[in-house]
């Protein structure tokens, strides 16, 4: 299943741990904002990984994303995980 995942983190150590535990689940679409495609096993590891970094402070979304309401997702201009693909391109 698709997930957005949104924060607003103050704390910059915390905000770097859930950047770095995000970062190898999906794709990082904005500043803090990530797509993942993930199965239930999988998020369930993740949620308990994110749970154990978040304070009360913190604020974390995750927004679940159904097949039909992925195929209707909009994109405008050049998401960040492209401009990183072709910042690391091989000649």
């Amino acid at each position: 299943m698709k997930r957005i995942v949104t924060y607003d983190i103050g704390n910059d150590k915390r905000r770097n741990k859930i950047f770095k535990l995000l970062k190898d689940y999906g794709q990082w679409v904005q500043y803090s904002v990530f797509e993942l495609e993930i199965d239930n096993v999988k998020w369930i590891e993740l949620e308990f990984a994110l749970n154990s970094i978040i304070t009360k402070e913190d604020s974390l979304c995750v927004y679940p994303l159904c097949q039909s309401c992925t195929k209707r997702v909009y994109y405008a201009g050049t998401l960040r995980y492209q401009l990183e693909e072709e910042n690391n391109a091989i000649i």
